[in-house]
């Protein structure tokens, strides 16, 4: 028996592609791309397997019911005769997020405010008493989307944003996004066949996820919780299951996962936050400047990292990224250097052409992430023994 349903997964803006073959690597059935989301089918355990592992998923949503509306009164009467009590009880506490693009709809607090009106007077009509609101940790979390005239409820099985992977407790300033830096680690081709890099590395992020790819560890196996948990229908015996499924796929890594950074304090929080994640002994740190350094490996080297910019820390762009463009010219010989920077006037410093740039987002800022080929010897020998 076939007991798939939809669900959709959330993104960042330029992740749609890697998310979906994640999707579709993990076992989902019709896998459909969208603008920052990739819809999929899968059954319950899958829906748990999916909050799980994924790396590049914000939030794992399951629509429930979808309907056209008119106004904020028809919203209130479709939203009024669906079956709550298949979700929610009178002891149970529930939060509503919405979002709106409607010429008919401009509020979405308002959208957000007539929803849970349909649905406590439903419950007081019914059972004379009514569950309550609880914003910040509700049992149930309620998703209402409504694009023009359609309106689509859906249950929220992850809560907090999936990239809050639970291993970062020290942070720097302005760290990057888990869920940003599995995916550029991932946009970069690192699979963990080989020594990776980065030499700047703040809190240890990029190396925390480098190893987890690496090493094939579950994205969010250190997350204290999943909303979904709290559902009626929860199973937490294939729960159980799913955890020790996924752990028995984790893999050996043979090679070296290496972080710089020149700060005393940086080094300390890195090193806290990998070995919150029990990955100390996959992942080295040291205090050191990168514009210092050479190459550790004769073996090809894949370097990732994310450079300061202006917003983060007080420094001299030109010089900053001319600096960076020496250092890989002159000690990164046989290096695939990528990283990520929102200064897109800055590149021009470095003094290398990018093999590859593409358009991400690092929060509310359009970045661009880029890649330098630092060939063995000259690139002009490289090509004649090629020839």
């Amino acid at each position: 028996m076939n007991n798939n349903f939809k669900m959709v997964a959330k993104t960042m803006f330029g992740f749609e592609e890697i998310l979906a073959k994640e999707l579709r690597d993990l076992g989902a059935s019709n896998v459909e791309e969208g603008i920052r989301s990739v819809s999929f089918e899968g059954d319950t355990g899958f829906m748990y397997k999916a909050n799980l592992c994924l790396r590049t998923a914000i939030k794992i949503i399951k629509p429930i019911h979808s309907f056209n509306v008119r106004n904020e009164d028809d919203l209130y009467r479709k939203i009024y005769s669906m079956d709550w009590f298949n979700f929610l009880s009178t002891d149970t506490t529930f939060a509503i997020d919405a979002t709106v693009n409607s010429d008919n709809f401009t509020h979405s607090l308002y959208v957000s405010q007539k929803t849970k009106d349909a649905i406590v007077d439903k419950f007081r009509d019914t059972d004379g008493s009514r569950p309550n609101v609880d914003i910040k940790f509700p049992d149930l979390r309620i998703n209402i989307h409504i694009q023009k005239d359609h309106c689509n409820v859906s249950l929220d099985s992850s809560g907090r944003s999936l990239h809050q992977r639970g291993y970062r407790t020290a942070t720097n300033i302005a760290p990057i996004n888990e869920v940003l830096a599995a995916g550029l680690l991932l946009l970069s081709g690192w699979d963990g066949q080989g020594d990776f890099l980065d030499p700047m590395c703040g809190s240890g992020t990029l190396l925390t996820e480098a190893a987890m790819i690496a090493c094939n560890i579950p994205a969010n196996i250190n997350r204290k919780e999943f909303a979904f948990e709290k559902w009626h229908d929860f199973d937490e015996d294939l729960f159980n299951k799913i955890i020790e499924s996924s752990l028995n796929k984790t893999r050996d890594f043979h090679h070296k996962i290496i972080g710089y950074d020149k700060a005393p304090s940086a080094v300390r929080k890195a090193m806290d936050n990998v070995a919150n994640a029990n990955l100390s002994e996959y992942i080295t740190i040291e205090r050191k400047n990168f514009f210092d350094t050479e190459k550790f490996t004769d073996n090809h080297l894949h370097m990732v990292f994310n450079p300061p910019y202006g917003e983060r820390l007080d420094i001299e762009m030109e010089d900053f990224y001319t600096d960076i463009g020496n250092t890989l010219k002159r000690n990164y010989p046989g290096t695939d250097a990528w990283f990520i920077t929102s200064n897109l006037d800055a590149l021009k410093f470095v003094g290398l052409r990018p093999s590859r740039k593409i358009k991400v987002y690092n929060s509310h800022l359009e970045s661009r992430l880029v890649k330098y080929v630092m060939y063995e010897g000259s690139k002009k020998t490289k090509f004649n023994k090629d020839n």
